[in-house]
């Protein structure tokens, strides 16, 4: 047969694949094996019908070659092979007119900074075989077809600058199906070593469904474990699979085998590590499932496929609804990914509504490692309630810091009458168990969960509510908010006397006093309604936001200026009996005023804003040196 030309346009995408895009070369490699593997595929498909191939026996394989002497891969399959007229439609043509599509692409990528992505553009527009010729200066594509003709092989040879021929030759070995022989530029010289074609295979094309061999060695050995029958895959084949995938030594947690066919037909393997991963910091970038389609890899860590909360999830998705080499752009707007999305949210929140369920202990165990990241799930507002019934914390009900309850757990134990989930939030469990805003919750018995993470303030309020119980926090609590719940009997603490009507009126003055003393640092200072055993508190003014996420948005917008809040006390702390005596005594006392900055330096340093701690410490030293004094002053009278 003559030399042919190629039509205008897909020699203007050669020049472009010869001459001008290099990113990602060895994706070639890729598109030649899954070429390969759709032959292979079909053949198989046509004898399941009943139809005898030629060389019935062969083994469906694909083989590659190397000769790094004579700069040449080869790549053979035994597949559906191709006659003299298909060689010449099928590689001197761009299906679909995909060449004006590939081009636009081209020119749409070549305005950014960054220089074209092959692997992100070649494939979907039905231009992934001319990939070989960013690496190739002549190709040779030998191919005997698998049913009918007269058993005359035929080859396509072209320079991909213009032009190619197909010609009768002789098969040689070939049996059946189809042989490349792809001559390597000096540049892509790499492409002929064994270890680097090797590397390519097991990026892109481990799960192929067809043996791959590299001379004599079956590269591919790792079976498509997301496509076997999950009743034929043992937990040891789960967890060597999952080693595999992310190098992780240690066996997952958990796993979760997905086979679907509506809304979108997908496979996909799900894997609870044993271990947490750091996404709010150095792991940030680091999340994503593996998507595939029909087995080969179209990109390494897909965020399209979860939402953040589920971050700690690792796995591949493999489905038949995607062309290879989908560009990030359409893969971000792709229908079919979005339902994949969402059918993974529904399974996986089911998967763990069992383990909770059934499996407390290794519930918790993955509550402890992924919880906070979870936490953010509160964003996802369709399943709202579903995340929020799977959200554990540990609470006032608590021994210590390792027990953990669910909301449906605090409601059980809740009295009568409840209708708040009420919330503290401190650093540890110590800080939260002695804070302020609490005693008077112990002391109508009413359980309090403990936050510990910045993530939990926002949860809360993302929330909103569980089952029409609403979310809040103790610091924000009205004075009238637990007077429908009796005291607890504590029989041994001491009870003290009320204060008389004139004292009543000197602690009127002597809060007045106290605001004089503290000035422009508080915004006002009353009684409080909240305290039973601590003697002061700062609380925000008219039940604004709390301490801690006050704080936090203060180190956001990196301003160390003091908070102005309200100083509550506790007229019936010992303390504030003796500052009412020293007041009716001399309302000027030096002692006094020490005494009052002492009370608010230790509020601050309560809520972690102090910020002068030598003041404090010489105040405390005098005021010590003074006790200490009157101490030795009295035991010389007695």
């Amino acid at each position: 047969m003559a030399e042919q030309q190629f039509k205008a346009e897909v020699r203007k995408v050669l020049r472009i694949l010869t001459n001008s895009l290099y990113t990602n070369r060895e994706i070639f490699l890729r598109e030649l094996i899954s070429n390969a593997s759709d032959a292979l595929d079909k053949l198989r498909f046509r004898t399941s019908r009943g139809e005898t191939p030629r060389e019935p026996e062969l083994p469906l394989e694909i083989r590659i070659a190397l000769d790094e002497t004579a700069r040449t891969l080869t790549i053979t399959d035994s597949g559906l092979g191709m006659s003299a007229e298909e060689l010449a439609e099928n590689l001197g043509t761009i299906a679909k007119s995909g060449s004006e599509a590939f081009l636009a692409e081209l020119d749409a990528q070549a305005g950014e900074s960054n220089p074209a992505d092959a692997a992100s553009i070649i494939g979907r527009f039905g231009v992934g075989f001319y990939s070989v010729f960013m690496v190739a200066d002549k190709v040779e594509v030998t191919s005997l077809p698998a049913f009918g003709g007269d058993g005359q092989a035929h080859v396509w040879v072209s320079d991909g600058l213009g032009t190619f021929e197909v010609s009768a030759c002789e098969a040689g070995e070939l049996k059946r199906g189809t042989r490349i022989v792809v001559h390597l530029k000096e540049d892509a010289k790499e492409f002929a070593e064994k270890f680097r074609v090797e590397s390519v295979i097991r990026k892109h094309s481990a799960f192929v469904p067809f043996p791959i061999f590299v001379g004599e060695d079956k590269i591919n050995t790792q079976p498509a474990l997301w496509r076997e029958p999950k009743s034929s895959v043992t937990r040891e084949q789960y967890d060597a699979f999952y080693k595999h995938l992310t190098y992780d030594g240690k066996a997952p947690l958990d796993v979760l085998h997905i086979a679907v066919d509506a809304p979108v037909q997908f496979n996909a393997l799900l894997y609870l590590p044993d271990a947490a991963q750091d996404i709010f910091g150095m792991d940030r970038d680091y999340w994503g499932l593996d998507l595939y389609s029909r087995r080969v890899l179209i990109q390494h860590r897909n965020k399209e496929l979860l939402p953040e909360y589920l971050a700690f999830l690792k796995g591949v998705v493999d489905t038949e609804d995607l062309p290879l080499n989908i560009s990030r752009e359409t893969l971000q707007e792709n229908v079919v990914l979005r339902k994949i999305h969402q059918t993974i949210v529904k399974q996986l929140l089911g998967h763990l509504e069992k383990m909770a369920a059934n499996d407390a202990e290794t519930y918790a165990r993955f509550w402890k490692l992924h919880g906070r990241v979870f936490k953010l799930g509160y964003q996802d507002f369709p399943n709202r309630e579903r995340v929020a019934a799977l959200l554990r914390f540990n609470t006032s009900f608590h021994e210590d810091a390792e027990g953990l309850s669910s909301l449906d757990d605090y409601m059980a134990r809740a009295p009568e009458g409840q209708k708040t989930i009420w919330y503290v939030t401190a650093p540890n469990r110590e800080a939260a168990r002695l804070s302020p805003h609490l005693e008077r919750f112990r002391k109508k018995g009413i359980e309090t969960l403990y936050l510990y993470e910045p993530v939990d303030e926002f949860l809360m309020d993302g929330l909103h509510a569980y089952k029409e119980w609403a979310f809040q926090s103790v610091e924000n609590a009205a004075d009238d908010a637990l007077d429908a719940f009796a005291d607890k009997a504590d029989a041994d603490k001491p009870v003290t006397a009320p204060l008389s009507e004139d004292d009543n009126a000197a602690f009127d003055r002597l809060l007045a006093r106290i605001r004089e003393i503290l000035g422009e640092r508080v915004k006002d200072v009353r009684v409080s309604h909240r305290l039973a055993e601590s003697a002061a508190v700062l609380v925000s003014p008219d039940g604004g936001m709390t301490s801690s996420m006050e704080k936090f948005l203060r180190v956001m917008q990196k301003d160390d200026s003091l908070p102005v809040k309200v100083l509550e006390v506790n007229r019936d702390h010992p303390l504030l009996r003796s500052l009412l005596r020293m007041f009716k005594a001399d309302a000027a006392d030096r002692t006094l005023t020490d005494m009052v900055e002492c009370l608010f330096d230790a509020c601050l340093l309560q809520d972690g804003y102090l910020k002068d701690p030598q003041a404090l410490a010489a105040r405390s030293n005098a005021l010590l040196s003074q006790a200490a004094a009157w101490y030795g002053e009295v035991k010389h009278l007695g």
